[in-house]
């Protein structure tokens, strides 16, 4: 008998350890179910590893530096400060380390087993697993493909690790480039041209032709990202034509060109699942494919977000599926945000979007520039925008473009998820001074009542 000859039964098999697949393994145990998790790496995925939270760290970093450096307006002088790219590496990498133990636990504690390695089905019952110490077979009734996807290539300039880079590639690098050039308008492109911008590293971001910056976002919060990234020193082109000529030059390229899935090597054949031609599934509000047995959650699902926050839901409602609950993915309020400079943040509709969905709108707007709590930050660029349903004050979106819109973003996406309207936005109550004072208060511009501004 040879290793692999047996197979393991369990109830589901999880293929993807990200964060919409280790979700959806711990709430499988929790509601009872014997899973097995597979991934090749550790769990966490490319999200805790080398996204969410390696870039989010050190663009804290960088911001840290440079506001370390800007600091005379406040009566504050830092002589010598420097940048040393190494240790920021290091405490990144404490941070990755204690959050991957800390998954670890949790699938131990909740009885998951981890499997390291390859898997791919076999048949519509069976995967099949190869990694380090050998090969494994695993039964199944039931199975989530949560393995996540990876940067396109731009055709004619494809990934080598060493000059031409994904973003994730930008913060894994230990020593800062003379220069960088970023291709691209989306999150991603944005935020690698702020974290060497920050660092003071001479960086061109070249958006190509057809695009505008940040799409998906209000166009102002474009513009005022534009405006900054100039102020820090970075240079914005716009309508690019041929990115490939205009970074033939550049030390460091920088490709974010959208994204496919890494569902090529799963043999889907075998369960009777059809990707699209990115790779991306396709489910129902049950995150079930074509094949009922066969969910599909996170950056591998076709039409959503790829966003960890996405991912995560989308598990746990696969698994509360599985287990026969009655459970949908049908959020309200999908949140995104870009940790830009300033950051920027929306949820729901634009007002662009509300009009082209045949809404009749009102909006209003808030600048940070009078806001008390923005101004003693040294941080008052930026505005909170609200658009509301006319005649209902039904809040359809809101954007927050200023420091930690991160975080208002949530608030306002609860008031959608509720079904909020302007006036309950307008009669809540916030700290002052406080940054959610711009929620209220372009709330109450939109109702004509604006008070700290003209007009709204």
């Amino acid at each position: 008998m040879v290793v692999g000859d047996l197979a393991t039964s369990v109830d589901v098999v999880v293929l993807g350890a990200g964060p919409g697949g280790y979700v959806s393994a711990i709430r499988l145990a929790q509601l009872g179910k014997a899973v097995a998790l597979i991934d090749p790496g550790p769990p966490g995925g490319v999200c805790l590893h080398r996204g969410c939270i390696p870039s989010k760290a050190l663009l804290s970093a960088a911001e840290r530096f440079w506001q370390a450096t800007h600091l005379a307006q406040m009566g504050i002088r830092a002589e010598k400060v420097t940048a040393d790219l190494s240790r920021m590496q290091a405490w990144k990498d404490e941070i990755v380390t204690r959050l991957t133990d800390g998954v670890r636990r949790l699938l131990k504690q909740n009885g998951v087993e981890f499997v390291t390695g390859k898997g791919w089905f076999l048949n519509e019952n069976e995967v099949r697993v190869e990694g380090e110490y050998g090969a494994k077979r695993y039964n199944f009734e039931q199975a989530v493909i949560a393995v996540g996807g990876r940067p396109a290539p731009l055709p004619g300039l494809p990934f080598d690790g060493e000059r031409v880079l994904t973003p994730a590639d930008v913060f894994a690098l230990e020593t800062l480039p003379p220069d960088v050039s970023v291709i691209g308008a989306d999150g991603a492109a944005v935020e690698a041209a702020t974290f060497f911008a920050r660092l003071g590293v001479p960086v061109r971001l070249l958006i190509p032709a057809g695009e505008s910056l940040l799409p998906g976002f209000e166009p102002s919060a474009g513009r005022q990202v534009a405006a900054r990234l100039k102020r820090l020193g970075a240079r914005v082109e716009t309508g690019v034509a041929d990115p490939i000529a205009a970074t033939a030059e550049a030390v460091k390229v920088v490709v974010s060109a959208g994204r496919v899935a890494n569902t090529d090597n799963l043999r889907l054949e075998a369960v009777g699942v059809s990707p699209d031609a990115g790779g991306f599934l396709a489910v129902n509000d049950r995150l079930q494919t074509t094949n009922p047995a066969i969910y599909a959650v996170g950056d591998v699902t076709a039409g959503h977000w790829p966003l960890a926050s996405v991912a995560m839901k989308q598990g746990k409602v696969a698994a509360e599926v599985i287990a026969g609950l009655a459970a949908q993915y049908a959020p309200q309020a999908v949140p995104r945000v870009v940790w830009t400079e300033p950051e920027v943040a929306s949820v729901g509709l634009t007002a662009a979007e509300a009009e082209a969905e045949g809404y009749a709108i009102v909006r209003g707007r808030f600048p940070l520039r009078a806001s008390g709590r923005a101004l003693t930050l040294e941080n008052g660029q930026g505005f909170a925008l609200v658009v509301a349903e006319a005649g209902t004050e039904v809040l359809l979106g809101v954007t927050v473009v200023g420091a930690r819109a991160a975080e208002l973003i949530g608030k306002a996406s609860l008031a959608l998820e509720m079904g909020a309207t302007l006036t309950d936005l307008a009669e809540t109550l916030e700290p002052h001074p406080g940054l959610g004072e711009a929620l209220l208060e372009s709330a109450e511009a939109a109702l004509g009542a604006a008070v700290h501004i003209v007009g709204g």
